[in-house]
């Protein structure tokens, strides 16, 4: 290595750009508090056969600030094409020739801009760091401007680039590292897996010339299908952790890459390889990213996690002024099944009139449909005024005297048979030029003016006119990997995403004050840009089942608990067991009922205002706090075995909100050490039947838990009863 470019402490980071004899540019962070915990590294692989032979082995093969690729260029060798599009000739051919900072964010720190050219092909790529409101983290993208005279075709270019890791170690680090990312598809949301990079087989060769790499990401419209848009790399032996979040509803790619002794993180756009995006820029046009989130800290993934949640929390503006009390809502999907009505409606309301429920959500099966479709017919969204013969402003206003805020169900982005919307074809996103349908959807091309005026009628409008105050968005499907574009179907499908993205900005801008829930078969977008757009996101679709506190839990790693709602339907056979099981599942985010509560007893009605009544005084520990898990997490979320919950501590940490939940085989007992400081005492609790006991003393809880499948909040207080 040449040596330091610059070196900067901002929010928190020790920041370095180091060169390359070669002219590479590498990024490396660290916890400003560890900077004198690095080493220096070796020279080379020591006392080993291959040392001193024909081939010296290396120790060092530095990676790029950013990684590009443009067609035409020279793939890289060494038996990787097709493995990865790093280190291709389109980026050997920059040379790093400024650092410059700019107040950006107006945090009291500047962002660090790195210039980098290819002066041949007249290229300028800029990649920003800015510091956050959350020590420990940065936002980060890149930019690349064409001053040339020629298009150039792009097909790979990243968000981030953190490399380096770990300058703790000497060597390749053997045994210490490991990679933490995050699984997910429909209703098993947030499974955590953790892998040494010995058993991803990301391990030097004997030489160090070669790279090898995992790249893994999704394809498509549901950004979090497989895997959601993160990852972690921890050194287990420093204690210190590396990660990134990618803030984009579309296709996406994350890769970790051994580089010799090091090992680099990377992001952004899912490349040509594996998101078929290709993009011609033409001379004088300039192209951004998606923004990444990155955090580097001493600690765990608990610590790790924390940040990023509390990067998206910081990064929410201009929420409803009612979602500052993270009011309690009911959504009668579990109730009608898709068959509301305005009678319905109303019997419901007031079954819930003075329970503490604020929104009242009206889901799929208000529009007119065909006689066959059971559900989800989507397009024409004409209101059904069999089951609603007084139209909706009749059934909002009288919702709203009774104290609720009226809500609605829109999967607006699609189209299903049957409707008139289906067959404006040339309206409707295309491939192969021909409308593009998966399973019995249609997708509407929002970058398309007919398009955006046709939904500003249909839903907007609506909105406007019937006083809804909340809104729910379903999309229950994908695009694949993508729509007709003449650059590639590829940037179809991400000019898509920033049409959604902007379509979305415009219900705000048109309905200010109203409420929007973030849902996409549950938890298919679970991610910062659509976050950030909406004021809660459906955590899941799992409504009813075992698996409903462990996905809740899973969560509270990926997104603010303020924006996770979580089910508990309710039905009049549950016993008080299962009836406290579902609503403390609810007490790790947003509180959404549902079920059939007209049926319920009074007893049952009792245990839900008291339920409500507690979520009330939890809510500003939900709102903004810290969470540590306790427990571990089950195996098998269909059949859990043991017991998992969490100890959130409040802003200012004088209170804290304890959630416990067993399944199969749970102890009976518990003796658990709460992650706090000090004396504290329980102040207020909901807990199931009366052979549940418990007893604080100091920051030790004894509980008896009663059995399995048992859950129990409580809420605890520095101040002493």
């Amino acid at each position: 290595m040449a040596g330091t470019l610059s070196t900067t402490e901002l929010n928190g980071l020790l920041i370095e750009r180091v060169l390359d004899d070669s002219g590479k540019t590498e990024l490396r962070l660290c916890p400003a508090e560890r900077k004198e915990d690095r080493v220096p590294h070796r020279a080379d692989v020591g006392n080993r056969p291959e040392n001193g032979g024909f081939m010296s082995p290396k120790v060092e093969n530095p990676d790029h600030i950013l990684q590009f690729r443009a067609v035409g260029d020279s793939m890289v060798g060494g038996r990787r094409a097709g493995t990865t599009m790093h280190d291709s000739a389109s980026i050997n051919g920059f040379k790093t020739v400024k650092e410059s900072s700019e107040d950006r964010a107006g945090l009291g720190g500047e962002s660090i801009v790195t210039v980098m050219e290819n002066e041949e092909r007249g290229l300028r790529i800029c990649q920003y760091l800015e510091p956050t409101a959350v020590p420990g983290t940065l936002r980060t993208w890149s930019s690349i401007q064409n001053h040339g005279n020629e298009p150039i075709t792009m097909e790979h270019l990243t968000s981030f680039l953190m490399a380096g890791m770990t300058p703790f170690a000497v060597d390749d680090a053997p045994g210490r590292l490991f990679l933490h990312r995050f699984r997910s598809f429909w209703s098993q949301e947030g499974r955590h897996v953790c892998e040494s990079l010995e058993d991803l087989h990301l391990i030097r060769s004997w030489a160090g010339f070669n790279v090898v790499s995992e790249r893994f990401g999704q394809v498509g419209t549901l950004p979090v299908q497989q895997y959601f848009p993160f990852v972690a790399l921890e050194d287990r032996e420093a204690g210190v952790m590396w990660g990134a979040q990618l803030a984009w509803a579309g296709s996406w790619q994350m890769e970790v890459s051994r580089r010799a002794d090091t090992v680099s993180l990377s992001g952004g756009l899912a490349d040509f390889e594996l998101g078929h995006w290709r993009k011609v820029l033409q001379p004088g046009e300039s192209f951004t990213t998606p923004v990444a989130h990155l955090a580097c800290v001493s600690g765990n993934l608990e610590s790790l996690t924390h940040r990023l949640v509390k990067l998206q929390e910081s990064l929410l503006t201009d929420l409803p002024e009612s979602e500052e009390s993270l009011p309690v809502m009911f959504n009668e999907w579990c109730t009608n099944w898709g068959s509301p009505t305005h009678d319905k409606t109303i019997a419901l309301a007031k079954r819930l009139r003075g329970t503490g429920v604020k929104y009242l959500v009206i889901d799929d099966g208000w529009a007119e449909r065909p006689k066959e479709a059971r559900m989800q017919s989507n397009g024409d969204w004409i209101l059904d005024r069999e089951k609603f013969p007084q139209g909706m402003k009749a059934l909002c206003d009288e919702l709203r005297q009774m104290g609720f805020t009226p809500g609605i169900w829109f999967e607006f982005e699609v189209c299903n048979p049957g409707s008139k919307a289906f067959d404006e074809t040339d309206h409707l996103l295309q491939r192969d030029g021909i409308p593009l349908q998966v399973g019995k959807r249609r997708f509407w091309d929002l970058n398309d003016p007919w398009a955006v005026d046709y939904l500003d009628d249909r839903m907007i409008r609506f909105l406007v006119d019937n006083g809804f105050g909340y809104l729910k968005v379903d999309y229950n499907d994908t695009i694949g990997i993508g729509c007709d574009h003449p650059d590639s179907i590829g940037e179809g499908l991400r000019r898509h995403v920033e049409g959604v993205h902007s379509f979305f900005d415009r219900i705000r801008t048109k309905v200010p004050g109203l409420v929007i829930e973030n849902c996409s078969s549950g938890g298919h977008r679970l991610e910062p840009s659509m976050m950030g757009r909406t004021a809660l996101s459906s955590f899941s679709d799992s409504h009813e089942c075992w698996a409903i506190p462990i996905i809740a839990r899973q969560l509270h790693h990926l997104m603010p608990p303020r924006q996770e709602q979580i089910w508990a339907v309710l039905y009049p056979e549950d016993d008080t067991a299962r009836t406290v099981f579902s609503l403390a599942a609810t007490f790790y985010g947003r509180m959404c009922l549902s079920g059939p509560v007209h049926d319920l007893t009074e007893g049952q009605m009792e245990l839900l205002r008291e339920a409500i009544k507690l979520y009330e005084e939890a809510a500003p520990i939900i709102k903004e706090g810290k969470t540590h898990f306790l427990g571990e997490t089950p195996d098998n979320w269909n059949h859990p075995t043991g017991w998992s919950g969490i100890c959130r501590t409040s802003g200012d940490e004088s209170r804290a909100l304890v959630v416990l939940h067993t399944f199969a085989e749970g102890p009976e007992d518990l003796h658990l050490e709460l992650p706090l400081e000090g004396d504290w005492s329980i102040h207020s609790q909901f807990v199931g039947p009366s052979d549940q006991a418990f007893h604080l003393d100091g920051r030790t809880l004894d509980f008896k838990m009663g059995g399995d499948f048992r859950g129990s909040v409580f809420i605890l207080s520095t101040e002493q009863p």
